[in-house]
């Protein structure tokens, strides 16, 4: 069995167990590799927005402030986006498969103390202990499948790895609010148990010891470890909290803005001028890296925000229970998960900038359908825009792993999928920062546009006016009760109106990123090898 056939565990059976060893000459091993990475992975993802729905409850049961309680949410942001671009440095000091037993048990501990927190202080410390481990589930389980896998199966085996990432926003809303509203917050968190234990058992038993001589025992680099930390830590900060504190206006985002800046330009300026450094930005050298992880943050920014903005306005404008507006996503994200297994079959095939671009228009088009919404906007009218959003991520997502990591070499492949997982990250945050500020202020901007084409003298404010009164009047005999509710029903009529024109904006400004980000596809690689797909078949 040659190399390219065995990928990671190669040909040397001493490292594995007699249970891997049984399932190697099945030639299932490898894709019982790729389901234990992929569960990891899945349970990371869908924790980064399951407690969101869980928040007021979290607030009410631990006597906090809503302010405090996003803290919870924060706090695990901020540690998942330290430790990323580090997972490759910990994995090649400890080895990949203990750095990922590490990781899973960690996240399992850390989960089970946050259902047994009896104060917010203890919550935020699981929680930023979570996300710790939790980092290294998501970019760990890509690289591992790069490994694992020959260029020709890895469309296939990077779609099993989708499925959750696309997945798992959308899951994560409903799963949150069933367990709420069923069981309690606390369930949240202790649903992870087992699925945790089960991904544990599955590592000890099927992903091969690491050899000796793959274990580095270079020097760490301490420095370049807390500029990373400060640098990256106070960016995330600055993003979950800008919004809520009203920006520059806001001492403590200021010197999260300061740290931000100098922590990531030193950790920069440090990383490139030692030989150990703890993240190896030299892999950036390669173009399709560059390009893909920048355009993965483009990615994050839309894809994400779209997922944050539609919950946010089926519950402000259609009112819906936060359980609700996750099922309304459901049946998109069902949608692309049975997608993403056909694009396994597609990718690899075709030109991967072609799929990208596709994607991206299907986007673009989802964007502005939804960009339609008006006062008649109903859940059934938003099944269709959202089902286009979910097979355009899956044509861009798959494709785009495989153009930026697919022809790196070996030993940059771990570098990379870091590289990568950040930007999606730093991206969703920065689209969800950017989405909030903008739908704040242009709705500020449409409410005083609104309230000067429709002043008190105009024809048609008389006339609405006139209808309030009269409806008011005929149940009510205090005239000065009557103009008073009807100038207030106005007000809210005027308030609802500058809210959807301001998320109608939101949603043409993504689809304008799309269409403005293309030309990066360029930079991209074909994302196919025509002799590995040859000897595969």
């Amino acid at each position: 069995m040659s190399a390219a056939q065995t990928g990671l565990y190669g040909s040397d059976r001493s490292l594995l167990s007699p249970y891997a060893a049984k399932l190697l000459d099945r030639g299932m091993l490898k894709w019982v590799i790729a389901i234990t990475a992929a569960l990891g992975a899945v349970l990371e993802v869908i924790d980064t927005s399951i407690v969101n729905v869980a928040l007021p409850d979290i607030q009410g049961n631990l006597g906090a402030t809503l302010s405090e309680a996003g803290w919870v949410s924060t706090g695990y942001a901020c540690a998942n986006v330290v430790i990323i671009p580090l997972t490759a440095w910990l994995s090649n000091r400890f080895g990949r498969k203990q750095y990922l037993l590490f990781s899973l048990i960690g996240f399992t501990a850390a989960s089970a103390m946050c259902g047994m927190a009896g104060n917010l202080q203890m919550l935020v410390i699981a929680r930023v202990l979570q996300g710790l481990a939790g980092g290294g589930l998501l970019a760990k389980a890509q690289s591992i499948l790069f490994e694992t896998f020959s260029r020709a199966e890895q469309p296939m085996a990077q779609a099993i790895f989708g499925i959750g990432v696309i997945s798992g926003p959308a899951l994560g809303p409903v799963l949150g609010g069933y367990l709420t509203d069923t069981l309690g917050w606390r369930w949240i968190f202790f649903i992870n148990l087992p699925f945790g234990i089960l991904a544990v058992l599955m590592t000890i038993a099927f992903l091969p010891r690491d050899k000796a001589s793959e274990i580095s025992h270079a020097l760490v680099d301490w420095v370049g470890i807390v500029l990373l930390a400060v640098g990256l830590g106070c960016f995330q900060t600055m993003l979950e909290q800008g919004q809520e504190d009203d920006w520059f206006s806001s001492r403590l985002i200021v010197w999260t803005a300061v740290g931000s800046a100098v922590g990531i330009g030193l950790f920069i300026w440090r990383e490139l001028s030692i030989d150990y450094p703890a993240v190896d930005l030299r892999a950036l050298k390669f173009r399709a890296l560059s390009a893909g992880s920048t355009y993965s943050l483009v990615l994050g920014m839309g894809l994400y925000g779209i997922i944050f903005a539609i919950p946010v306005f089926v519950q402000e404008f259609l009112h819906f229970t936060a359980m609700q507006s996750g099922i309304l996503q459901l049946p998109s994200a069902i949608a692309a998960a049975i997608a993403m297994i056909l694009m396994g079959k597609v990718s690899g095939l075709v030109d991967a900038r072609l799929l990208i671009a596709i994607g991206a228009m299907i986007t673009v088009g989802a964007a502005l359908w939804l960009a339609q919404i008006n006062p008649d906007t109903s859940a059934g009218s938003l099944f269709w825009p959202l089902f286009l959003r979910g097979l355009g991520s899956v044509c861009m997502f798959l494709p785009l792993s495989l153009a930026t990591l697919g022809d790196l070499p070996k030993d940059k492949v771990a570098s990379g999928a870091g590289f990568y997982n950040l930007t999606r990250q730093l991206g969703s945050s920065i689209g969800i920062a950017v989405i909030t500020t903008v739908l704040s202020y242009r709705e500020a901007i449409h409410r005083s546009v609104l309230v000067v084409h429709e002043g008190e003298g105009s024809p048609g404010i008389i006339r609405r006016m006139g209808a309030l009164q009269g409806a008011l009047s005929r149940a009510s005999s205090d005239h000065a009760g009557v103009h008073m509710r009807a100038l207030k029903m106005l007000d809210m009529g005027i308030n609802s109106q500058a809210m959807l024109l301001s998320f109608a904006d939101v949603f043409r400004y993504v689809a304008i990123a799309f269409v403005v980000s293309l030309p990066l596809l360029l930079l991209l690689g074909r994302g196919k090898n025509r002799a590995a797909l040859a000897a595969a078949h």
